[in-house]
């Protein structure tokens, strides 16, 4: 994924797309510096939103179907426009298939398929003003799927989508044979992205191009970031140069041990990571660490030991089982709210950690997080706003100081705090969320210009 500033996608004979920056490769990167720009390959808006956003600009607006297919809706004449270069060619299948609803997945390859029919396997992706990847340049994995039992069962589910969606008389497209589509699939779903929106939801599924050349790492120098169905990638550190086999992302959620993380990349990008928060075992003993016995201590605790390493507070037989008690039901509680947190079972299970757990303890954290969202969902603003500031501390060692995910937590903050009148304190979040996402969005992107600056100017006048 190498730029620095404006790539995208252009076909093979094209010339390469210039930079918007100035700088070269050799020059050093400040923190906060956009360094890619793309537009997707191709992509598809989550069917949950068909109703309420738009399948071309992704946005959240009143929307209109159709009028032939009545699968697909868009906000104005233009987006339609826009989308017909790609949607005449699904249109019919969607319309063969209505009243179903397409699984994501299939209409994804549907749309890859009819991509690659017209040209574009000869489009480019540009990294750098001469480095660019093809959709035939990105990993299939194809050796790893076709021992994989549950990726095999899927695709298979697939292709009878695909088969009946595009059998439709007239047209010229097919479905490709098994071994062509499951290399397309093994392209998809170890170098799809989700589209994120403002507040960090999914919303859609896409390709790029140019950006699948960085690799990951859980301790990442550079985030992407969304705007639309345009992907930014900006450095979250000082970087010496442009050189993008030195810069990482992040693939998966890092507020999870390095068990988890490990197993997710496994599972889903067939590799092993072997970076060093994954492979040293602090790592692991840290983010399931206890509570010291004793109150006065603020150390972190392995209660496989007999002892606090640092005060030499004993870790008994009853505090031993209590701690594995509340760790399993912390754990199977948030295994079972994974879609909608629940506030009273949160309050339980934090009244339950209270002394057992530490406050950095990752499932504590986790639990934290799930509180948060839910009294926000049902406008506990007291509960949500003592639950965000005991958020903080563990968001910040877990996602990193400069993560989008920290910075949208001040900015509800802040959110809450004017709501509340409490100016002064809203003022110090929306500070704290305009310093991070300053860096991880640009100043220039929506969510600061539409949200952040005019919550700022409220909660400074207020003051006044």
């Amino acid at each position: 994924m190498e730029s620095i500033t404006s790539m995208t996608t252009a076909t093979a004979s094209s010339s390469a797309p210039s930079s918007s920056s100035s700088k070269s490769p050799a020059m050093s990167i400040k923190r906060g510096t956009r360094i890619l720009t793309e537009k997707p390959f191709t992509y598809v808006l989550k069917s949950k939103y068909r109703l309420e956003r738009c399948d071309n600009c992704l946005e959240a607006v009143k929307v209109l179907k159709c009028s032939n297919c009545r699968y697909v809706s868009y906000c104005n004449r233009a987006c339609q426009q826009e989308a017909w270069s790609l949607h005449k060619h699904e249109c019919p299948f969607l319309k063969k298939i209505m009243p179903r609803i397409v699984p994501d997945a299939a209409r994804m390859l549907c749309r890859l398929i009819l991509r690659l029919e017209h040209g574009g396997d000869l489009e480019r992706g540009y990294y750098t003003e001469h480095g660019s990847r093809k959709f035939r340049d990105l990993m299939s994995h194809y050796a790893e799927i076709k021992n994989d039992p549950k990726r095999l069962e899927h695709l298979d589910s697939l292709h009878a989508v695909l088969t009946d969606m595009m059998s439709v008389s007239g047209s010229s497209s097919t479905v490709p044979n098994k071994t062509e589509l499951m290399s397309i699939y093994g392209r998809l779903i170890t170098n799809g992205f989700n589209i994120l929106d403002a507040e960090m939801n999914s919303i859609a599924t896409a390709i790029y191009l140019g950006v699948s050349i960085t690799d990951h790492s859980c301790q990442p120098n550079a985030v992407a970031t969304f705007e639309g169905n345009e992907l930014h990638v900006h450095a979250i550190e000082d970087l010496p140069c442009l050189d993008w086999s030195k810069i990482y992302i992040s693939y998966i959620d890092l507020l999870n041990t390095p068990e988890q993380r490990r197993a997710d990349l496994k599972d889903h990008y067939y590799f092993l990571c072997v970076c060093s928060k994954c492979i040293d075992p602090l790592e692991t003993r840290q983010m399931n660490a206890a509570a010291c016995p004793n109150r006065n201590c603020n150390a972190s605790v392995n209660f496989e030991l007999a002892k606090c390493q640092d005060c030499g507070a004993q870790v008994t037989t009853e505090l031993r089982d209590a701690y594995n008690e509340i760790m399993t039901l912390t754990q199977t509680s948030l295994d079972s709210m994974k879609e909608v947190a629940y506030l009273d079972v949160c309050k339980i299970c934090l009244e339950k950690q209270t002394g057992l757990l530490h406050p950095l303890n990752v499932w504590h954290v986790k639990t934290l997080d799930a509180a948060f969202e839910a009294a926000i969902e049902v406008g506990k603003w007291s509960d949500a706003l003592e639950y965000g500031q005991r958020l903080l501390p563990g968001f910040a060692k877990y996602h990193g100081e400069w993560n989008p995910l920290l910075g949208l937590l001040h900015l509800k903050l802040g959110k809450i705090q004017l709501y509340e009148r409490s100016y002064k304190q809203a003022v110090h979040h929306l500070q704290e969320a305009q310093r991070i996402l300053n860096v991880t969005h640009g100043r220039d992107h929506r969510l600061l210009l539409e949200q952040l600056r005019p919550l700022m100017l409220q909660a400074r006048h207020e003051m006044t």
